[in-house]
């Protein structure tokens, strides 16, 4: 039972850490208020987005 239980909670917490990693690397996109275009894009992970390649999933940041 105590081995369950800590089995448990490890894959918990594991996941856990594996869930803000992904959060803190996913890009911002900075999109203008009135136009509603593209107008920066922040990259955190090795990866190489712009505004002529988005990410699929980013964080979405309204500027003006």
């Amino acid at each position: 039972m105590t081995k369950t239980i800590i089995a448990t909670v490890l894959i918990a917490t594991a996941g856990l850490v594996w869930a803000v990693d992904y959060s803190f690397s996913l890009p911002d996109v900075h999109m203008s208020y009135d136009t509603g275009a593209c107008v920066e894009v922040i990259n955190y992970a090795d990866t190489n987005y712009s505004c002529e390649n988005m990410p699929s999933k980013f964080h979405h940041v309204w500027v003006e």
